[in-house]
């Protein structure tokens, strides 16, 4: 039985690969850039062809028809006998999947894990997907690092790694499967209270809420998620008053209100996934922050409580795996401003390097992905658009047509968008790095922890995101059996270099030795913050970020810290912990303080420890 379902498989992919050879997909490059408004419902793109294209006459598709329908026959009568060689075995006669494609995809559509499983069991092709932000994974493409590690891209848009890649051949077909557009969700008491018809509110009605202290909102980090980099693109766009593709002049126009705007924000993430889950956690707090910045999907799920929270990690394969659905928020508004959104397409990408057996099953899963059938139970169960034209979105997606507003047109602008964000126009961060230098970091332990600090360092020509921001206020507090010191230092906006230099110094002279507190040390963190934000005066992201190689072998205990926190003023239990995995440390022990605090876990486990410090970035 077991034989005979695997050659089914066998053949259904072949099959399917065939069938999707006669398909056509949309080409990657410049030529694909530029987008129009588009409809409630995308029509179906153009096909994957790259070579030149011919029209076929209906007695030529006749003919392919026939064809497939011959290698069909041919197929199951090769697989009626046991005599030959089944085609899925290779040399030593071992069994081997029908077909796989490694999948470098964008964290948000770990949503689709149903429908993915669907595709499998009608295709015979499993995808092995490895989560990452949009922004990130069209660097890792553009880089040269996904050639051979991986066969495609699914990420929500493509309009970025087009700038990124120029004339760089390192896609070679892109098929939209569904779309989403960046929107607004409020709660109706906001609504209400601002006199909002949601169909007529403006990006300018929304600034003008926020700079009168009416409204407050969540959105991401727009260095390293397409939804909050999609919304700054809507918001320069409408403050400027940008006709076309922004220009640094439409950077420059709108750069002031956009900083008013950003002094409203109250949640920041690196995920739209968390983000969303840290805005339902803030509804029983008084205030509750007002509204967020999301993809419409995103947006509805929350909505209708089908928003599937995760399993409390970063890292690895972190967004794979979810768990039960985030309480949904009944009241919340969708609204999609009219004077224009971003839409993301997410396009499933097939790479250049990606060898012939990976072609054919990603031809066999796209041809599927947009069969009216996955496209009905991708707009059921996600709340996405479908592209293909027959399928209607499901109830609650507004039919209404809308403006899309066009991404920048060079790399140039993109990118000095992107550092007018990270280092002036968002609201400056202040985090503690609560550092564990106990016995147990080895010397190769601390070579790592001190490699991955000297790498936020950086210099003060770094590539956005890359370092520490400017007016950022970092704090090391290394710790064993007791914080051994606590140096704090912020990174001017003007000639940052000293100040990096010196928190390299202090990252230089870290040494191991004794116990590990690390729950004494985490509330010395909490009450370092609340002298800060004392002294200081100022509104700042405020966040602590946990390292430690081992569990707590000293000090308070778990029961002592949760009594702790509870103790905290409403403000201060808003300060989430981002705890670290690494080396021998205690998973249930870091994911309980992760819960705990509204955090979230890294795994440098699996996964790098400065790639673990570096994608906390998104959530500072």
């Amino acid at each position: 039985m077991r034989r005979t379902t695997r050659r089914l498989a066998a053949h259904r992919l072949a099959v399917h690969r065939l069938a999707a050879r006669l398909l056509a997909v949309r080409p990657f490059g410049p030529a694909a850039r530029g987008r129009a408004a588009l409809p409630a419902t995308e029509p179906a793109a153009a096909t994957p062809r790259t070579g030149p294209q011919r029209r076929r006459s209906p007695r030529s598709l006749s003919t392919t028809t026939t064809a497939a329908v011959l290698a069909l026959a041919l197929a199951a009568g090769c697989s009626s006998s046991d005599g030959g060689k089944d085609d899925d075995s290779d040399d030593n006669g071992k069994r081997r999947a029908p077909g796989t494609l490694r999948v470098l995809a964008s964290s948000e559509l770990s949503d689709l894990s149903s429908v993915l499983k669907d595709a499998e069991r009608a295709t015979g092709v499993r995808i092995e997907p490895t989560w990452t932000g949009t922004l990130d994974g069209a660097q890792t493409v553009a880089s040269g690092r996904a050639d051979g590690t991986y066969d495609a891209v699914w990420l929500a848009s493509n309009d970025y790694l087009r700038l990124l890649t120029g004339e760089q051949k390192k896609i070679r077909t892109e098929t939209p499967i569904v779309s989403s557009p960046v929107a607004l969700g409020v709660r109706e008491a906001a609504v209400k209270r601002l006199g909002w018809e949601p169909g007529r509110v403006t990006w300018s009605d929304v600034h003008k809420a926020v700079t009168d202290g009416k409204l407050t909102y969540g959105m991401t980090d727009p260095v390293r998620s397409n939804s909050g980099y999609s919304a700054l693109i809507a918001l320069t766009s409408a403050l400027s008053r940008a006709q076309s593709a922004l220009t640094d002049a439409d950077v420059r126009a709108a750069s002031p209100k956009l900083r008013e705007f950003f002094a409203g924000q109250k949640l920041t993430s690196g995920s739209s996934g968390w983000l969303a889950e840290a805005f339902a956690r803030r509804a029983g707090q008084r205030p509750p922050v007002d509204a967020l910045i999301n993809y419409e999907s995103v947006l509805l799920s929350l909505q209708r409580g089908k928003l599937l929270g995760h399993d409390g990690e970063r890292g690895a394969d972190s967004d794979a795996a979810t768990t039960e659905p985030v309480a949904g928020i009944g009241d919340l508004t969708v609204i999609r401003p009219t004077d224009g959104v971003v839409t993301a397409d997410y396009p499933l990408s097939l790479l250049a390097s990606a060898d012939q057996d990976a072609r054919d099953s990603y031809a066999a899963l796209t041809r599927h992905l947009r069969s009216p059938d996955a496209q009905r139970a991708l707009t059921r169960e996600t709340f996405r658009r479908p592209v293909n034209s027959s399928v209607p979105p499901t109830d609650g997606i507004s039919r209404e047509p809308r403006r899309e507003l066009p991404f920048p047109g060079s790399r140039d602008v993109a990118d000095r968008l992107l550092d007018s964000y990270e280092n002036e126009l968002r609201r400056p961060s202040r985090t503690v790095y609560v550092l564990d230098t106990s016995g147990s970091m080895t010397e190769e332990r601390l070579g790592r922890l001190k490699a991955a600090l000297r790498k936020l360092t950086g210099s003060d020509d770094s590539a956005t995101g890359k370092r520490f921001r400017d007016r950022e206020e970092v704090t090391l507090m290394p710790f064993s059996d007791q914080v051994k010191e606590v140096n704090t230092h912020t990174v001017p906006e003007r000639e940052p270099a000293r100040a990096l230099d010196l928190i390299r110094a202090d990252v230089d002279g870290l040494v191991a030795g004794g116990d590990t507190a690390i729950y004494s040390s985490l509330q010395e963190a909490y009450r370092h913050l609340g002298e800060r934000a004392s002294k200081a005066g100022d509104d700042r992201f405020t966040s602590i970020v946990l390292m430690t190689d081992g569990e707590n072998t000293t000090g308070a205990k778990a029961g002592d810290f949760d009594a702790f926190y509870r103790g905290l003023s409403g403000d201060q239990r808003s300060i989430p912990v981002f705890p670290i995995l690494f080396g021998d440390s205690d998973r249930t022990e870091l994911e309980h303080i992760a819960d705990l605090t509204g955090g979230q876990l890294f795994d440098a486990v699996e996964g790098s420890l400065d790639g673990a410090f570096e994608e906390i970035r998104g959530y500072q």
